[in-house]
Formats: C-alpha cells, structure tokens, sequence
C-alpha cells in the first residue's frame, strides 16, 4: 500500500501511489494547501463554509491601498485559522506591469499573490507565487 501524507492536486495516476500521486513531503502538500486556501471561494469546501480567501472575487473590485491589505489580512487569518504549521514571513499582492505600457502602468486584470513561508516543523522555507487573472 502506498504511504504519504495528501493526495496531489491535480489528480493523476501514479505507478508507485495508484490511482493518486500522494505528497510525501510536508513541504510539497504546505504548498499546496496555501494555494487551496488563496483560490477557494468561502462556500465552496462543503462542511467549512469560511474556508477561503476567494482571491478571485477581489479582481472585480477597485485596486487600492485599502483592497490589497484586506487580500492580506484575509489571506493571513485563513492560514492562522486553518494551516497553523505554516509561519508566512512576507505576503506581498500586486498587479504587474502592463506589457509595452508606459512605466507604473499596471494589468489591471491580473493580481500576483506572492508568500514566503516556513514550515518550523520541518525546518524549512519556500516562496509560493499565484497568478490569479480576471
């Protein structure tokens, strides 16, 4: 029987696991965790209706000071709430620079979500970078 510690997202067959890859590492399924948190939608995980950031939503909504900090805020009380073996040492959100645009030109239809994070249980840190685009 195959041992590990999560399934891998997407879902694959493997010819050691089965029928599901599984992660072996805690840092692999730490990644994978953060990114389920930043792109479910609260509603969307049945039996935990406040599990999410619902990232997406926020695409559709002015891009100011005071969105960008409620992203982080959100972000930073789901992995507090839901992933307490993860420290996030820097969470920056931003849109990039609009290709052949002007200088502070930015994409408006696109929000990067970059963290930095340790996993103190394992004594190790890693950097997870999400393009969410509208």
């Amino acid at each position: 029987m195959a041992e590990g510690l999560a399934v891998e997202l997407p879902l694959n067959m493997d010819p050691v696991d089965g029928a599901y890859g599984l992660h072996k590492r805690l840092v692999d399924m730490a990644a994978q965790n953060l990114k389920m948190i930043v792109l479910t939608s609260p509603g969307e995980r049945i039996m935990a209706p406040d599990f999410g950031v619902g990232i997406r939503r926020y695409l559709f909504e002015q891009n100011s000071p005071g969105t960008v900090d409620n992203i982080k805020n959100r972000i930073t009380q789901q992995v507090k709430t839901y992933l307490p073996y993860i420290v996030i040492r820097d969470l920056q959100v931003y849109s990039p620079d609009l290709p052949g645009g002007q200088l502070g030109d930015t994409d408006k239809t696109t929000l990067i979500v970059s963290i930095s994070y340790a996993v103190p249980a394992v004594n190790a840190t890693s950097t997870l970078t999400i393009p969410v685009e509208g």
